[in-house]
């Protein structure tokens, strides 16, 4: 029960709002309160107080996750390398979303014909290295950039290139782009390359497919990975191709605990998401 409050005053301390600490651990609102409060009894000390709609932490509260956020996280990942992964232990793969959908539909229905004890999930990778990490999830396939000092194993897969999308025709390259979000630590480089030519971020979506269906229907040109081309099967009509796009790539990797890789059935999973992914894209 104290690990559990822990877990939960990590997340409330990431998200900011009980709302959200909810969704990202899949319990209610109230939930997520009463585990905080239960926490707050056993420790004797008040973790967070109200701040508008979002909550502040205490001085007490931001010691604590300092002190032992590092140490829960590793706690979490021991625990689940002492796992032994039998034939009906789930399986959880943490996607990109646009690389599930680009890349794994058809692989994964045929795949859960003969291991139908796989979970998928989709998430920002920053969000997909922490759950891998810390053992919320066993396989972790992610677009962008990992964060540096991870710890983790990892398979780079290909770097996948982009198109600026664009309804009306383009003559030369635009002044300005739909992008996904640059908030994202992932997308940290096309900021800068997009920065150095001296294109500006329109709007900043939290999803390709959106920025896509957008610069389709005349907003704006976006910018787009090859998976979302595929995977909204847009008409090469639409999509262009600039000097610039030419630095301009996403490395697309798979990230596992080292032990992970002892059990067959992880293995197995890796390595047939490697033989189906493209070497390029």
């Amino acid at each position: 029960m104290l690990l559990e409050g822990i877990e939960t005053l990590l997340v409330l301390a990431k998200e900011g709002t009980m709302s959200k600490a909810g969704s990202y651990l899949y319990i209610s609102q109230s939930a997520v309160s009463k585990r905080i409060a239960r926490l707050e009894k056993k420790l004797g000390k008040k973790l967070i107080e109200p701040s508008g709609r979002r909550i502040k932490l205490t001085a007490d509260a931001i010691a604590l996750i300092d002190n032992i956020g590092p140490s829960y996280k590793e706690i979490k990942g021991l625990i689940f390398d002492q796992q032994s992964f039998q034939d009906h232990t789930i399986i959880t793969l943490e996607c990109s979303e646009t690389l599930v959908a680009g890349y794994l539909g058809e692989m994964m229905g045929n795949y859960i014909k003969t291991d139908p004890y796989i979970s998928i999930a989709t998430h920002h990778t920053p969000v997909i290295v922490e759950k891998v990490q810390s053992g919320e999830a066993t396989i972790g396939f992610c677009a962008g950039h990992l964060p540096p000092q991870h710890g983790l194993a990892t398979r780079h897969l290909f770097d996948e290139h982009f198109a600026v999308i664009s309804h009306q025709p383009l003559q030369q390259t635009p002044q300005a782009l739909l992008v996904n979000d640059f908030q994202n630590p992932a997308n940290a480089n096309q900021a800068s390359l997009l920065q150095k030519v001296g294109i500006v971020p329109l709007m900043e979506m939290d999803s390709y497919t959106a920025a896509a269906q957008l610069a389709l229907g005349g907003v704006a040109p976006a910018l787009v990975p090859a998976s979302i081309v595929k995977t909204l099967k847009i008409d090469p009509a639409f999509c262009h191709h600039f000097d610039f796009l030419d630095e301009l790539t996403r490395p697309v990797h798979l990230c596992y605990r080292q032990s992970s890789y002892q059990s067959a059935r992880i293995r197995t999973l890796i390595e047939t998401i490697v033989d189906v992914v493209p070497t390029k894209a």
